[in-house]
């Protein structure tokens, strides 16, 4: 199941709202103390329909999502209770947490790898749970927080399925840290604020996918799957531009819509995408791109491993190998993520390199500096960071690499012709698609509001409803064209359920 489907809206989510409002009146009935927030019945409807939610597809792997939960569990009370013997239990913990993720993720890629080389070891083809690199970070995330003391242990197997199995981000994220929750998991209240803001992000989220990222599917498909045969150049550069657009609307909607439905129950997820294409580096790609991603390597990979430390260059590319590793049981990701490891390199090198005095901090702190990056003008930094991005996502889509190579080729004068009528038609038949597109890559709702606070003060009763106006008409406007374009259609899956 998957928020864009058509039974998750007027089913599954209806009949979740109705049975947890259904609990909170419960909640308020068992609650003795009304200053103190009580949320048990609550959780335990959240947690029956997220079981319910991630048994729906795929009903024999809830029990592995539950036996996870249970080693963690365990775990996190050995680490709790131990004093001499801590680092043990926390490696334990992860150990059983890699293995798990190793032997449903990359079995196959291993013996096929070994079966290249000579090896005829029989490929047991196990299927990959959807889902379980986002619930196997977050139970590494459980295990570290309770080790390092920054959060306290979850006494309680239900509280602990709650923040793994919550619903709106098990099963494609963003990875939500075990520090960011735990106190809301029973002490959050929902105002009607949040509940709008909330459902308003849900559908920002909703139009994104359905109307953006599965239209962009359509032109990326014609371009790039089937071979290269009769593929132009300007037909390969429209189909990998089209999947990076598809890319990005189909993962950060489902952010917003996870971000939304979670402001709705009370819990404040982080922001997982803040306008990455608007980024004038690599770095700063990457500071924009997958947050939730990017700071679990960064605290659990490349610090523990030294960081700016000592071995630098080695942390990083070893980071950038785990992170591609982490996209997918193929050397395609590999590549993906050593690619983007040395780009990373290279500009701290260049781009990144301090350069002249040190300019005074005036709020106190360490001096600042200036880089190579403050004298390049800004649109020459914004064409190379997205022709570098642009790049990634042919390493990134072909698992084949023949049909990557073939792809390059074409891509890079290597076909027949620079132009066809189809990549025209690809086009100019979806001209206001593509701009669209890109104006939604930039920063517009933060505009948008920026231009009602200058207009009005926020506080005025005027400026409250043109702001709940405009959203209830731009909400109905994307359910009912979504709702359209989801009759029927066959191809709708987010790409990052099965990461």
């Amino acid at each position: 199941m998957v928020f864009s489907d058509l039974f998750f809206l007027f089913a599954f989510l209806p009949a979740f709202a109705i049975v947890y409002m259904l609990a909170g009146l419960a909640d308020k009935k068992l609650n003795s103390n009304p200053l103190v927030p009580y949320n048990k019945c609550k959780n335990l409807a959240l947690v029956f329909f997220s079981l319910i939610f991630y048994s729906w597809g795929e009903p024999v792997y809830v029990f592995l999502m539950l036996a996870c939960v249970f080693i963690n569990y365990l775990t996190g009370l050995a680490i709790d209770r131990q004093e001499k013997h801590r680092k043990a239990a926390l490696v334990t913990g992860l150990v059983c947490n890699i293995l798990i993720l190793s032997t449903f993720k990359y079995s196959s890629m291993i013996i096929q790898t070994l079966d290249s080389m000579g090896l005829n070891i029989p490929d047991p083809r196990i299927s990959l749970p959807i889902g379980i690199s986002f619930y196997t970070f977050q139970s590494i995330s459980y295990l570290v927080d309770v080790y390092k003391r920054q959060s306290p242990v979850q006494k309680k197997f239900v509280d602990l399925l709650l923040y793994i199995s919550m619903f709106p981000q098990l099963i494609a994220g963003p990875i939500v840290r075990y520090d960011t929750v735990a106190n809301e998991i029973h002490n959050r209240r929902v105002t009607a604020d949040d509940i709008a803001d909330g459902v308003f992000r849900f559908f920002c989220g909703l139009g994104k996918k359905v109307i953006l990222a599965n239209q962009m599917s359509v032109i990326a498909e014609q371009f790039l799957v089937g071979g290269f045969k009769d593929c132009t150049t300007s037909g390969a550069w429209i189909g990998i531009i089209a999947y990076s657009m598809q890319v990005y609307f189909d993962f950060s909607g489902y952010s917003d819509m996870a971000i939304g439905i979670g402001r709705c129950l009370g819990f404040h997820f982080n922001e997982n995408f803040t306008h990455p294409y608007c980024c004038n580096s690599i770095t700063d790609f990457w500071h924009r791109w997958h947050r939730s991603l990017g700071s679990f390597f960064r605290d659990y990979v490349y610090i523990p491993l030294g960081g700016n430390r000592r071995h630098q260059w080695f942390n990083i590319m070893a980071t950038w190998f785990l992170t591609g590793l982490w996209h997918g049981a193929s050397w395609n990701f590999v590549c993906w993520g050593l690619y983007f490891g040395v780009i990373l390199l290279f500009e701290k090198y260049t781009l990144m390199k301090k350069i002249g005095e040190p300019i005074p901090n005036p709020n106190g702190g360490k001096p600042r500096y200036k880089m190579i990056i403050n004298y390049v003008p800004g649109i020459f930094l914004h064409i190379y960071a997205l022709f570098i991005i642009t790049l990634g996502r042919g390493l990134f889509y072909f698992p084949d690499f023949g049909e990557m190579s073939e792809f390059f080729n074409k891509a890079f004068g290597g076909a027949a012709e620079m132009h066809s009528y189809e990549t025209v038609t690809a086009f100019f038949d979806n001209f206001w698609l593509w701009i669209v597109c890109i104006i939604f890559c930039m920063p517009v709702r933060e505009t948008v509001y920026e231009w009602f606070t200058r207009w009005k003060s926020p506080e005025t009763q005027m400026h409250r409803n043109v702001v709940m106006l405009t959203r209830l008409c731009i909400s109905v406007g994307i359910i009912i064209l979504s709702v359209a374009l989801l009759v029927g259609e066959t191809n709708n899956p987010f790409i990052y359920t099965r990461f």
